[in-house]
């Protein structure tokens, strides 16, 4: 199922420009957009990416939406989101039980958890030093569930202040920790800050699939963790007003979640 995605996503992109652009938008409020960069219209340098944004649960409320070309494209993404979401739901039991927490005592906070996906292709760049794929961040939501061409690298994580490269492992999702599983840990868990860098030669692309908290899903640190007498880190605070805060900055700026510490 990874392989077929990848192929399908591959065969997406090469479909001509004027097939694609019937589906280009840069409004970010949009469920089903084909874009570039990150956020084009703040952003003073862009970067070397285009993107498929897709919203993916429920399925029947966005497939109808979806691109119908190629041909097989909607029945193999929604059958990959079906599987990607089960796993990602798998995840968030094991975390909680790490934390000594019910098994499902993150998914009580975060709620009917919405789905999002990028797929992601990052051309051949000229000048590849002048740019990114995307700068360093840290993703808004709960869990990224990534899903990595295996033809080139081009990931980076940030650790003990090194940008290291993340080589793809064939039949291997990389699972990122987002700002949410931060603050519901209570800073245990850790959003790591990544990047995607761009070479000369090769394109590359990527499929990061995204479980979000509902938006009214109140967050904060799990109260059995601040119960031995340490201090809740982070305030309470709703998904939407993250999501809102996260979306007005530059992506590369301080960690977001800064902004919410008590």
């Amino acid at each position: 199922m990874m392989e077929k995605m990848l192929e399908v996503a591959d065969e997406f992109y090469k479909l001509p420009v004027e097939e694609k652009m019937k589906l280009y938008s840069d409004d970010p409020t949009k469920t089903m957009r084909l874009s570039t960069s990150f956020n084009v219209n703040k952003e003073k340098v862009h970067n070397w990416r285009d993107y498929l944004r897709l919203h993916c649960y429920p399925l029947d409320q966005y497939t109808p939406e979806w691109p119908s070309n190629p041909p097989s494209f909607k029945e193999i993404v929604s059958s990959y989101c079906k599987e990607v979401r089960e796993l990602g739901l798998r995840l968030q039991e094991m975390i909680s039980e790490s934390l000594g927490l019910e098994k499902d005592h993150i998914k009580n906070v975060f709620g009917e958890q919405g789905q999002h996906m990028a797929v992601n292709y990052y051309p051949p760049c000229p000048q590849p030093e002048l740019t990114y794929g995307l700068p360093g961040h840290t993703d808004p939501n709960a869990l990224t569930i990534l899903l990595q061409d295996l033809r080139v690298a081009g990931l980076q994580v940030l650790k003990d202040g090194t940008w290291l490269a993340i080589k793809p492992h064939p039949g291997a999702f990389v699972i990122n920790i987002g700002d949410q599983l931060q603050a519901v840990s209570n800073g245990k868990y850790k959003s790591v800050w990544h990047r995607a860098v761009v070479n000369a030669e090769s394109e590359r692309l990527s499929v990061a699939s995204f479980l979000c908290p509902c938006n009214d899903a109140v967050i904060g640190p799990a109260k059995p963790l601040t119960e031995d007498g340490s201090a809740p880190i982070y305030k309470n605070f709703t998904y939407a007003e993250y999501y809102k805060k996260f979306w007005s900055r530059d992506l590369d700026q301080e960690h977001c979640l800064e902004l919410f510490k008590n």
